[in-house]
């Protein structure tokens, strides 16, 4: 599958998907940059990650005082998303919400396991 493909219905699953959750979440995910990568490798510290990544998130959590340096990012791999469905399009669609909400749990200052609790590992 191409990477403007998987952009594009990327790309739509989280518009549909952010017009749904409680304003308080919608808010806090406008407050964050999100970009689509085919793999990790694009980042400063990507070096230290095993490659396989569906996603990360990168920054200050909405509890940290953000400085104008460092934003909040959420980068989501896509090639690997759709990889990890089985290169089936609804379940590439629903991992890319799965693994965009699982983000925005660490921005939002969840930990693994509060992530988990939530059903968003």
């Amino acid at each position: 599958m191409d990477f403007e493909t998987l952009s594009a219905w990327a790309d739509e699953e989280l518009k549909a998907l952010v017009k749904i959750l409680p304003q308080d979440i919608q808010d806090a995910a406008e407050k964050v940059a999100i970009a689509f990568e085919e793999k990790p490798g694009q980042g400063a510290y990507d070096e230290e990650l095993d490659g396989d990544e569906l996603g990360l998130f990168e920054g200050p959590s909405a509890m940290d005082e953000a400085g104008l340096e460092e934003l909040p990012r959420i980068r989501l791999f896509l090639v690997n998303l759709w990889e990890w469905t089985g290169e089936e399009e609804h379940d590439y669609r629903d991992e890319v919400g799965t693994t965009f909400l699982h983000e925005l749990g660490h921005y939002l200052g969840w930990d693994e396991e509060e992530v988990a609790e939530r059903g968003l590992e």
